[in-house]
């Protein structure tokens, strides 16, 4: 941004270079330029918000289908009438987490996983016989 000492500067050229006469001419003339240059730029913002609302609008409402449709493809909670519900034997019963305190281990993050290697055999030296 320029200073009033910049400004006056600026104005005493303008004076030097078009006169007393046409100073206020070209005054007018850039006033109307740049309302206009701030019309359009203003103009321009609000179409591109419209457009990007409009996008968010179809965004959520496609969203909204998707999870309409994977409502309805899903099986209902209930069992029809008549029928019973079946029991899961035990190695598919799922089992519920005990409520316990976790172990200062389990808070440093999972442990991993141990690996077992064969022992390796010491090379022979051929040198040393």
């Amino acid at each position: 941004m320029l200073s009033l000492p910049h400004l006056i500067v600026l104005f005493v050229i303008a004076l030097v270079i078009f006169g007393p006469q046409k100073l206020p001419e070209l005054a007018r003339i850039l006033g109307k330029a740049t309302a206009e240059f701030r019309r359009i730029t203003n103009d321009f913002r609000y179409t591109l918000e419209d457009e990007v609302r409009n996008l968010e609008r179809e965004t959520r409402i496609h969203q909204e289908e998707i999870a309409a449709a994977a409502r309805a493809v899903e099986p209902p909670a209930t069992s029809p009438q008549g029928t019973m519900p079946r029991e899961l034997p035990a190695w598919e019963t799922p089992v519920e987490p005990a409520a316990t305190e976790p172990s200062p281990q389990a808070e440093a993050g999972p442990a991993l996983p141990e690996t077992v290697t064969a022992p390796q055999e010491k090379p022979t030296d051929d040198s040393a016989v």
